[in-house]
Order: structure tokens, then C-alpha cells, then sequence
């Protein structure tokens, strides 16, 4: 049998019945009685337990020494490898196109690590929510299967070009992405700078839990996300995901002006300093302002420049920082840093010197706040003036990771990238702060 991690005790005594890793299995302990699927263990764990994931979805250690019988009831599952047959579709529905590219929203449970795998293609997570072909006519592809913390540049450029591709066909009324959330926001801003001109919504999607797992927020948000590029009246690149913690609505975001902030909950995504496009509720999507200025549907006309510099360095100025950081990067060849300075915008004067070697040689600096809220203004204090006489180039309130983007989007497109830096692009600078 495969030992799957187990030693000692645990192993023996699941070779003693017989029974593997993946099996389902019942176990009698002093306790009661319980039912589930043998889980792996790390190799450094206690050998005196085995792990049973329970239909609830969650695992339970039990102590060996407790087991009084263990009876196999079924051997593992095996992955489907058989085309899932979607869903029958209504005609006259809104045509969408749906990019698959990875992460949890296209995984399910790996029982034989215990984590969680990309494994679901385009049509079986569209099969998987049935409720989709009641709200368009889905035309599902796999583009990669990639967790969003493996994406590159280059990877926002393979899904810049695809999202092109199926514009220019002029045959959808809207495209879904579904992607990673660990880095969704990145690549949210990166295809904003890269996809100008969109005449119809391009909607990322992604999900904290995986779609098996009773708690999963993949369905949901899938249904919002499709909804609004169904039946949203403007055009660009949004996020949708949960607005809460309860299964009631989604929040559509503007794709320049949100971010992650908060590593599992359902509602992890916010928009910084603006308010969400649209809350999308029992199959209509709600416009509201977000005091960015939005494109119209099918006003559009796409200008794609889906090239990508990676040569940009994000550093989060601390206290005890050390400005070699600054001159190295110049020395290793990067040609943007952008810098989270704190407050409004500020580092230590000790980094003057480094900053002045940098922007000497051709680098060009920004700099943005590490503060969630607010804007840059480097003219209230000394230390800001004397960076802005430096040349470093203040950001107004564009987040750090989406400047990091437009950075590297600006150097491999733009003619002047600094001045670039500085153009309100893609709703990435908002003219006013709400309180």
C-alpha cells in the first residue's frame, strides 16, 4: 500500500486493515463512529494519528490507539476524465466568452496531497454552475492552467492577446476570465493599460474556495461576473468577486482601483478610494457611482499593446531600510522602482543619495503611499519637495501594485513612460477622494 507520509503506528495499523490512502473508510473509535476519506500526512507529523476528511469537508485527526475496527468502504475516486456535458442553452442570450487561466475558482480537492489542484477545465466549471445558461450562452477555453502567484508579465500578455483575439471576432457581448486571486488585481491593471479602447466589459473572476468545498464562493461569483458582462451597460476591465461574507452579492470593481485585502475571507477585495461599479443581486447588475468615468458598451474601438518591461522593482520603504536596495536595482539593470513610501508619500533622507544615482542614470522613480487610502502629495513637507527636486514622479492615489503594472506596461509602450506614469489611463488616478 502507499504509505502516503504515514509511519509507525498510523501506518501499521492502516496496512493491519488494509486500507490506503484515498480509501473511504468507517472508524469506530471509543468515541462514536465516524466516516471519510484517509488523508495524506506530512512525513514529519505524529505517526499516532490518521487523518479522515469527513463529508463536511473538513479533516479530523484520529488516535490510533482509540481505533477499535476500521472497515473500507470504497477505494479512491478517480478523477473524471469523460467530457462533462454542459448544461442545454437558451437562445437569443447574451453571447459570453469564458477564459479560463487557473487558480482555486478552476480547482478541487487533491486527495492525495490534501490541497487543493487546478483541475477543472472552462466546460466543467461552466457545466458546474448551471444556473450560467440561464444568463448566456457561455463559449468556454482553456488558455492556461496556472496559479496566479506563478503569473509573469508574459502571462499577462498571453491573456492580453487572447481577450483581443475574441474582441475582434465581434461576436461576444462580453468575455469572463477566471484567474487566481493572489495576484487577480495585477493582472486586472495590467490588461486595463493593455486592452484600451475595449468596447465591451472584460470581467476577472476568482473564487477563496475552491468549487467542491460546501463554503465555496466560485459559483456565486462566476454568476455575477457573467451577469455583468452579460447585461452591464459600460465597457473596460473589471473584478468581480463577493461584496460580503454572505452568499448575497457580488461587487463589481474597476480593475485600476482594487485590491486584495484580506488573505481568505470571501469579501477580500476592495475598491481603494472609489466605491464598486456595480453590485450584481438576484440576476441584475446595479450600477452605481464609483466616481471613476466609465466607458459605454459598443462605443469602443480596441487599441491593443499587450507588450509588458518586466524590468520594474516594487520596494515598501521601513524604517532601518537600506538605500542600497535603491542602488542596486539601478546596477541590476531595472529601469522603474516604484517606491511605497509611508504617509504621503515620503522615505528617510538617507535614501537621497541612492535616489540621485538612480534617476541620474536613467531610472525612473514613482512614488507611491503604503497607506490603503489616499493620495500622495509631496509638497506638504520638506522631505517631499526634496524628492520631487530629485525627480522622483508622485502618483496621486494609484495603488502601488497598479502602478507596478502601468510601469512596466509604460516602458515596453509608451514614448515618454514618465509622463505616462502621471496620465490618468484607465481610471488608475481619481480626480476626487470620497471622505
Amino acid at each position: 500500500m502507499e504509505s502516503g507520509g504515514y509511519r509507525g503506528a498510523g501506518l501499521k495499523i492502516l496496512s493491519k486493515y488494509g486500507v490506503s490512502v484515498g480509501d473511504t473508510v468507517r472508524v469506530m473509535t471509543g468515541d462514536g463512529e465516524m466516516s471519510g476519506v484517509i488523508m495524506p500526512r506530512y512525513e514529519s507529523a505524529s505517526e499516532d494519528y490518521i487523518v479522515i476528511k469527513l463529508k463536511s469537508g473538513y479533516n479530523t485527526g484520529v488516535e490510533v490507539s482509540k481505533v477499535r475496527s476500521l472497515e473500507k468502504l470504497a477505494g479512491p475516486a478517480k478523477a473524471a476524465t469523460a467530457d462533462v456535458q454542459a448544461p442545454a442553452q437558451k437562445p437569443g442570450l447574451p453571447k459570453i466568452a469564458l477564459i479560463s487561466t487557473g487558480g482555486t475558482i478552476a480547482s478541487k480537492i487533491d486527495y492525495r496531497t490534501g490541497g487543493v489542484r487546478a483541475a477543472l477545465s472552462a466546460s466543467e466549471l461552466y457545466a458546474s454552475v448551471p444556473e450560467l445558461a440561464g444568463i448566456a450562452s457561455v463559449d468556454p477555453e482553456v488558455l492556461m492552467s496556472e496559479y496566479s502567484e506563478n503569473l509573469k508579465p508574459e502571462h499577462w500578455t498571453a491573456i492580453a492577446e487572447k481577450v483581443a483575439e475574441k474582441v475582434k471576432l465581434d461576436r461576444y457581448d462580453g468575455i469572463v476570465v477566471s484567474h487566481g486571486t493572489d495576484t487577480m488585481h495585477y493582472t486586472a491593471a495590467a490588461l486595463s493599460f493593455a486592452l484600451q479602447g475595449l468596447p465591451v466589459p472584460v470581467v476577472l473572476v476568482g473564487a477563496q474556495r475552491s468549487s467542491d468545498r460546501p463554503s465555496s464562493d466560485a459559483a456565486l461569483n462566476l454568476i455575477g461576473a457573467t451577469t455583468f458582462a452579460a447585461k452591464a451597460p459600460v465597457a473596460g476591465v473589471f473584478v468581480a468577486m463577493h461584496s460580503g461574507t454572505s452568499d448575497d452579492a457580488v461587487a463589481v470593481h474597476v480593475g485600476t482601483r482594487v485590491r486584495k485585502n484580506h488573505t481568505s475571507r470571501r469579501d477580500a477585495f476592495e475598491s481603494i478610494d472609489v466605491t464598486p461599479v456595480a453590485l450584481v443581486k438576484e440576476g441584475k447588475a446595479e450600477m452605481q457611482s464609483s466616481g471613476i468615468e466609465l466607458a459605454q458598451r459598443g462605443r469602443g474601438k480596441l487599441d491593443a499593446k499587450t507588450k509588458f518591461d518586466s524590468r520594474v522593482m516594487l520596494l515598501k520603504y521601513h524604517p532601518g531600510f537600506d538605500p542600497d536596495l535603491i542602488e542596486h536595482a539601478a546596477k541590476a539593470g531595472y529601469k522603474a522602482i516604484i517606491l511605497e513610501g509611508t504617509g504621503l508619500g515620503h522615505v528617510s533622507k538617507d535614501c537621497f543619495s541612492a535616489l540621485k544615482k538612480a534617476v541620474g542614470a536613467g531610472v525612473m522613480v514613482c512614488m507611491a503611499s503604503q497607506c490603503i487610502w489616499g493620495r500622495v502629495s509631496m509638497t506638504v513637507y520638506d522631505t517631499g519637495r526634496d524628492l520631487l527636486d530629485i525627480g522622483v514622479i508622485p502618483l496621486s492615489d494609484m495603488i502601488s501594485e497598479t502602478a507596478t503594472a502601468k510601469a512596466m506596461w509604460a516602458l515596453a509602450n509608451a514614448g515618454d513612460p514618465k509622463k505616462a506614469m502621471q496620465e490618468n489611463m484607465a481610471g488608475e488616478i481619481s480626480s476626487a477622494i470620497p471622505l
